[in-house]
């Protein structure tokens, strides 16, 4: 435990990058579903790597930067990143915990890199998918000792097998579900997923809402528009945005009351804009107004550094905000020393920067 606090540091929003161990987990009968990885030629010091999945390239692998365009990129934006595959992929999870250590974190809670799109529209190829992905994270968690937790992948084309995923995650160090904000033609204020909400609050489960985007149609859409690295802000932040929306304006807090819900990386600047549009439209419903609606509602989002949390707080509470690295990652949320830059913050009171480094996001996962 971090020396400089009394309570765990907690990274909320750490990954994992999967390779060719993540499918050795699986059942023999299933290894013809095993992807294969796919690698585009260099261009300008980056190399784009894919997953040939069933037969379709679908699922994204890592983007893989040179040396010099590592150094640049980092110093273009200001930030760290995680520059060791073994690391990154955890085939060497004593690294992993070395440079948690180094950063003042305690405990990171890994989330996926590949399923940020769908990887595939047949049941048996999800579940094999999901399967072997969940085991894996198993073996990461106990080679550990409990300082690598982790979000469940269910594989919802097949319900009962994705609750026998998320019973068993729970058994094996998973301490949340993790779901797109848009899985298929499905929001997640759709009662299709009540099973799964049903699951994640009788175990005492998160149900984590990372950016992804699990609609081919729209993934198409986005992805084929020329200037794409602006519509990553459209395809992923802003339906992670909705799905917030849309759970405050549903029926899911009173028919699953104990239940809580993180908003993984897309910042929480937006926080008190959806709350006020939300704010007018329960007048016009007739609905009363919680005085806390992130505490009453259990409702939980990652800030960054580049966030006017004090502007957060004011607006929204202190007691929902957690923050994340994104560690492995390369992209505009990524940071590796983000703990330590948010630590040395001037406009948050002590008492405010241990609730956002520990005691929420124990509350979040159940830690």
């Amino acid at each position: 435990m971090n020396s400089q606090n009394k309570n765990p540091v907690i990274d909320a929003d750490a990954h994992v990058v999967e390779c060719a161990h993540t499918w050795d987990f699986m059942d023999k009968s299933e290894e013809k579903y095993r992807p294969t990885p796919l690698e585009a030629r260099e261009e300008a010091g980056l190399r784009q790597q894919f997953w040939l999945v069933d037969g379709k390239v679908r699922g994204f692998r890592f983007a893989v930067l040179s040396d010099e365009l590592m150094a640049k990129r980092q110093q273009q934006v200001g930030r760290k990143f995680a520059e060791q595959q073994e690391s990154r992929e955890l085939a060497n999870v004593d690294l992993r915990l070395e440079h948690m250590d180094q950063t003042g974190v305690d405990i990171q809670v890994l989330h996926n890199t590949m399923f940020i799109e769908s990887c595939t529209d047949r049941p048996a190829v999800d579940v094999a998918l999901c399967k072997s992905w969940n085991r894996w994270l198993a073996d990461i968690w106990k080679q550990s000792e409990g300082r690598l937790r982790w979000s469940c992948m269910p594989p919802l084309l097949s319900m009962p097998d994705a609750l026998d995923q998320i019973r068993w995650s729970k058994e094996n160090g998973a301490c949340a579900v993790c779901l797109r904000p848009v899985e298929g033609n499905r929001l997640l204020a759709d009662s299709f997923f009540y099973p799964i909400y049903d699951e994640a609050q009788k175990l005492d489960m998160a149900i984590a809402i990372h950016i992804a985007n699990g609609n081919p149609w729209l993934n198409d859409l986005y992805g084929n528009h020329p200037v794409r690295i602006a519509t990553t802000f459209h395809r992923f932040r802003i339906p992670t945005v909705g799905a917030f929306n849309d759970i405050v304006m549903s029926e899911i807090h009173d028919v699953f009351p104990k239940l809580r819900f993180g908003f993984i990386e897309a910042s929480a600047q937006w926080v008190p804009w959806i709350m006020h549009e939300a704010k007018i439209r329960f007048r016009t419903l007739g609905r009363p107004w919680p005085e806390n609606l992130l505490k009453e509602f259990g409702l939980f989002v990652t800030c960054e550094n580049c966030d006017d949390i004090a502007y957060i707080v004011r607006e929204a509470g202190e007691d929902n905000l957690v923050i994340g690295t994104d560690y492995g990652h390369t992209d505009s949320s990524s940071d590796l020393d983000a703990i330590n830059i948010f630590r040395r913050r001037d406009d948050l009171s002590p008492a405010v920067k241990e609730k956002i480094l520990s005691d929420n996001a124990r509350a979040f996962y159940a830690l």
